[in-house]
């Protein structure tokens, strides 16, 4: 039997073992992770991996599987087949995060502070760094997500504020930006309930747009950021409505 902080009753201290599909799993992981394995590398064939793990075929296809829904690997049949490192998309890890967190949120482990806090700390310099790094094609990008939207319906007039903000973070070209903001963006985007919010609200979230849109175009990025602080302070009361159920 085992005490408080794993001591065992006869004052031996224990560690519990990992299941050994996970221990499987997590020494192919340390591998790709670290560039052993690179994006695109076969992996050796079920009966191999038995051979140098010492264990069954049952449990190196429960780590393969691990590695899978981790999408650090990808599975495919038939003569060709095998398992591969994968190369992932931002994108779709960005989804597959956003998931995660809205999970999180619906279990009560993570709140909508802990998102907004998050968005504060990431976002406004996000700001800043499209300012110095902006393009005329950037600008053209963001323009175009800055239709008025206080007449249109709650669906499409809420996309194109959610497109204003992921756009800007694209901008700095720092795909890692990307995967912190989009995630966070994507559960208070699927929470909000817009048809509560007042047009005229609305009409301010798009001056705030075209004021942060002015700075980045002008290349200040000091103003580009407290701009993008600002708005999103602005916006906190409109995130608690979502609280309301």
């Amino acid at each position: 039997m085992t005490g408080e902080n794993g001591a065992a009753v006869s004052g031996l201290r224990v560690k519990r073992v990992q299941a050994a599909y996970r221990q499987v799993a997590n020494q192919l992981k340390e591998q790709i992770l670290s560039g052993a394995l690179p994006t695109g590398t076969r992996l050796p064939s079920e009966a191999e991996l038995c051979t140098l793990f010492g264990v069954s075929r049952s449990t190196v296809r429960e780590a393969l599987r691990l590695l899978a829904s981790q999408q650090l690997i990808d599975t495919t049949r038939g003569v060709s087949g095998g398992s591969f490192v994968a190369a992932p998309d931002a994108g779709d890890v960005a989804e597959s995060l956003g998931g995660t967190l809205g999970l999180l949120v619906n279990a009560n482990n993570l709140s909508v502070d802990n998102l907004l806090e998050a968005r504060l700390i990431v976002e406004p310099p996000a700001a800043r760094i499209a300012a110095e790094r902006v393009t005329p094609d950037d600008l053209a990008r963001l323009r175009r997500t800055m239709d008025e939207t206080s007449h249109l319906d709650p669906v499409t007039g809420f996309e194109v504020h959610w497109d204003f903000h992921t756009t800007l973070v694209a901008i700095t070209g720092n795909p890692l930006l990307r995967l912190m903001c989009q995630p966070i963006n994507a559960v208070l985007h699927s929470r909000l309930h817009r048809e509560r919010i007042a047009a005229a609200r609305w009409r301010e979230i798009d001056d705030d747009h075209q004021r942060i849109y002015d700075a980045v175009a002008a290349g200040a990025p000091e103003e580009a950021e407290q701009l993008t602080r600002e708005h999103l302070l602005a916006l906190r009361p409109v995130y608690e409505r979502m609280k309301e159920t």
